[in-house]
């Protein structure tokens, strides 16, 4: 009988706290590394293909330091009407964002590559959302900020905390996209590469 082979060595090119907790709800040891990719938008190229594209472009900056090895790649892109919404300058930026938002759709689209280092194959998807905010006061715009400061969050938007509040409807397959890491799609693109999250014997062979 073969013996296993041992779980391939898993990266996050994103230092990212939000998408490195998301990670570690999958029981597997990683590394993170800063992929170090400019994040800025081609001319005319549109949140989907913007999403897509830096996630590509970080999974392969860090697996072209590497023979070997699994390196996840993710980006978020807020749209709103034909506006890209990047991550606040300041606080009068993110009440301009949510002051725009506000009594609006939104929508989110969540990049997300596995590239194998060995092989160069790089596995890609992209997950939308629809997000449908509340009409918002200016008092309670400000108020938000002041809780929970989601100045690092595209749109300044921080769905996973109370930036829910913000919001009457969302619309989309998988939550996890939402905050930054599309685990459902992640989870079939590990298997695809052989790597079974439900396999503890496979989970604990990462290194770290």
């Amino acid at each position: 009988m073969s013996k296993k082979q041992p779980t391939p060595f898993l990266t996050l090119a994103s230092t990212s706290p939000f998408r490195k907790e998301l990670l570690k709800r999958l029981g597997m040891q990683f590394s993170v590394a800063a992929p170090g990719v400019d994040e800025t938008a081609n001319p005319g190229e549109d949140g989907h293909a913007l999403a897509l594209r830096l996630s590509i472009a970080k999974a392969q900056a860090i697996a072209a330091t590497s023979r070997a090895g699994l390196v996840i790649g993710s980006d978020q892109v807020a749209v709103l009407g034909n506006e890209i919404l990047g991550k606040p300058r300041d606080r009068a930026d993110a009440i301009r964002q949510i002051t725009l938002s506000s009594g609006r759709e939104m929508h989110l689209y969540t990049g997300l590559a596995l590239a194998n280092a060995a092989t160069g194959v790089v596995q890609q998807d992209v997950v939308s959302y629809r997000v449908f905010y509340r009409t918002l006061s200016l008092r309670q715009i400000e108020q938000y900020l002041d809780l929970d400061e989601p100045y690092g969050c595209c749109g300044s938007l921080r769905v996973e905390s109370l930036g829910i509040a913000l919001l009457k409807e969302l619309s989309g397959p998988d939550p996890t996209a939402l905050i930054g890491l599309p685990l459902i799609s992640l989870v079939e693109m590990l298997k695809i590469e052989g790597v079974d999250v439900l396999d503890s014997g496979q989970s604990t062979n990462l290194q770290t």
